[in-house]
């Protein structure tokens, strides 16, 4: 579903937005999202759901049916938040045809795990644990695929520190507070590739902003929690990727993490010297979040219940 963009820096640039996971509610985080980046930045925003066919209704339970995937072919930005998809062929390509164009990619939490393909499909090598393309588009796109939990899920958080070196990173700018519900996910030391980890992930003894760090081998070392590489495709064009492995709709309550994504969008899409110190990252209408659970996504409802807030 569309939401025009309004004036701003990023008017004229197209992002899409691919929700679709049966815990993290990528369908709230995504719309929110691409809300706070139409109205307060300009861009044009497309978010695409999980849509039981025979409803109609969003049903991130439904693992085989994203429609609308066809307008990655004018998109500037692809942002990925889909765990464990089973696509058909017909709207796979569209993905691949984006990644072999070699265009910026943003990916959200289970996007290091996005698809799950029978072997000996088309599209089977972009799985998470493939053998063939060692740890599938998580780990070949993005840098990382499904690792494990480093923290322990639903009871220790996390905060996010600036690492070393990348102070002044534009993704970093303004991103003073960052905490997340979410815990942080195990990451394959170093980053594969070119990545570069900006954002590393303490994990808190709770799941309350002020918790203490947890002492022992859980922060030594710290895992990166939000990084950027380059990719390419086998024969593609090289592009551009920011990965996060926050990003659940709970999340976006932090104004750092919001800040973090919005700075991301400047960055993917070649505008990283419009991004203010201080840019305007509230959250654009009404937005209460459902808490990560399986099943726990609002049922009976149609994409436009989720843009228009």
């Amino acid at each position: 579903m569309r939401i025009q963009g309004v004036d701003g820096p990023g008017k004229g640039k197209h992002v899409v937005l691919v929700s679709g996971d049966e815990e993290y509610r990528s369908e709230e985080a995504l719309a929110q999202l691409g809300r706070i980046l139409a109205t307060r930045h300009g861009f044009d925003c497309t978010v695409l759901f999980a849509i039981d066919p025979a409803t109609g209704l969003v049903d991130p339970l439904c693992l085989d049916n994203i429609p609308g995937l066809e307008a990655l072919a004018s998109a500037d930005l692809m942002v990925i938040a889909t765990r464990f998809r089973d696509l058909p062929d017909d709207q796979m390509r569209y993905i691949a045809d984006y990644v072999a164009a070699g265009k910026p990619i943003i990916g959200l939490r289970t996007a290091t795990h996005a698809f799950r393909f029978d072997e000996g499909g088309k599209y089977s090598d972009w799985t998470f644990d493939s053998k063939t393309w060692p740890g599938g588009f998580g780990r070949q796109i993005l840098g990382e695929t499904w690792v494990n939990h480093h923290g322990l899920h639903g009871k220790q958080s996390t905060r996010g520190v600036i690492a070393p070196g990348v102070q002044d990173h534009p993704i970093v700018r303004g991103c003073d507070d960052i905490w997340s519900p979410t815990d942080v996910y195990t990451v394959n030391l170093p980053l594969s590739g070119d990545g570069v980890p900006l954002v590393l992930g303490t994990v808190l003894e709770g799941m309350k902003p002020g918790d203490k760090p947890v002492a022992g081998l859980q922060n030594d070392p710290m895992m990166p929690v939000a990084w950027t590489r380059t990719y390419q495709l086998p024969g593609g064009e090289p592009g551009l990727a920011f990965t996060t492995t926050m990003g659940a709709s709970v999340c976006l309550r932090s104004e750092g993490v919001r800040r973090l994504l919005v700075n991301a969008a400047y960055w993917c899409t070649g505008l990283a010297g419009e991004i203010p110190p201080r840019g305007d990252v509230d959250v654009v209408g009404e937005f209460d979040p459902s808490y990560f659970a399986f099943g726990g996504f609002r049922k009976g409802l149609r994409p436009e219940d989720f843009v228009n807030g």
